[in-house]
Order: structure tokens, then C-alpha cells, then sequence
């Protein structure tokens, strides 16, 4: 399911956490930073499990909020990494799994703090960074909405 969503107008801006966002086939989601930007598959939408991110707040003591690891959609009960390649719908809205969003320097940089370094930050979220999909079928996302494969 659904649990939450964030979007942001320009690159490097605060996350701000929505209720629901249209998402175009091709092109993302509408007002997002990336939206119609696409230069090779995989950078429509992200996704990431807000289980990897409370097991990377437990595991690593820290605290850091849902819209911090700069993911478009927070999931909850469902395994990502099984989507990669796959077909899946959330509502009316289509996509296709494209790769894992492997965490990078930047996710990094953003999460270091005085106990933690940012390659520690990126080897925590290796194999649980997300995942990168593209719009295939446009259509209303909301949260709460679950996520089913095709």
C-alpha cells in the first residue's frame, strides 16, 4: 500500500508531502522536479519500503524522516526489489519496474552526521534504496491505494 508521497518543484528543494499527484505516461509525475526530464528509462518515479527506512532508523540509530531518502512513494507491505521488470498498477495508474534506486552520493551527503558517514549512509541502503520506474499507463495515485502486479 501506499503509505506516503513527496514531491518537489525544483531539484535540491525540500520534499513536501501530498496526498495524492497525477502521474503521466512517459513523463512522471506532474509538478514533481523530474517530471517530463526523463533521459533514460527508470527516472519517471521512485519508490522506497518505509520498512527499510525504520530498519535503517533502528539499526543505525538515527531518525531520519520518511521524505528524507528524496523518494517519491513510501510503501508499506510490499517488496520492491520483486518489481524490478514487472508490470504493476496503484489505482488506475500502470508502471513498469525498472532498476533498483541504489542509494548515491548525494543520498549520502543529505543522511551523514556526526555518527555516521555518508558511505556508511550508502552501504546501509544497498539492496534497499527502492526502486526506479516509469509511468506506463497515466492515472491518479493516492495514499492508501495498494499496489498490484499485473
Amino acid at each position: 500500500m501506499i503509505e506516503a508521497i513527496f514531491v518537489a518543484k525544483k531539484s535540491k528543494q525540500e520534499l513536501q508531502r501530498v496526498n495524492d499527484v497525477q502521474v503521466v505516461f512517459g513523463s512522471g509525475i506532474t509538478g514533481d522536479r523530474y517530471f517530463n526530464k526523463a533521459k533514460r528509462p527508470g527516472q519517471n518515479i521512485t519508490f522506497i519500503e518505509s520498512e527499510a527506512i525504520e530498519a535503517y532508523n533502528t539499526s543505525r540509530n538515527q531518525s531520519i524522516s520518511l521524505g528524507e531518502t528524496r523518494r517519491n512513494i513510501i510503501t508499506k507491505g510490499v517488496d520492491l526489489n520483486a518489481l524490478v521488470g514487472v508490470e504493476f498498477s496503484i489505482g488506475n495508474a500502470m508502471f513498469r519496474g525498472v532498476e533498483l534506486c541504489e542509494p548515491c552520493r548525494v543520498l549520502g551527503q543529505l543522511l551523514e552526521n556526526a555518527s555516521l558517514s555518508k558511505t556508511a549512509v550508502i552501504k546501509a541502503f544497498l539492496t534497499s534504496g527502492g526502486l526506479r520506474a516509469d509511468v506506463i499507463g497515466s492515472g491518479i495515485v493516492k495514499v492508501g491505494m495498494p499496489i498490484k502486479q499485473s
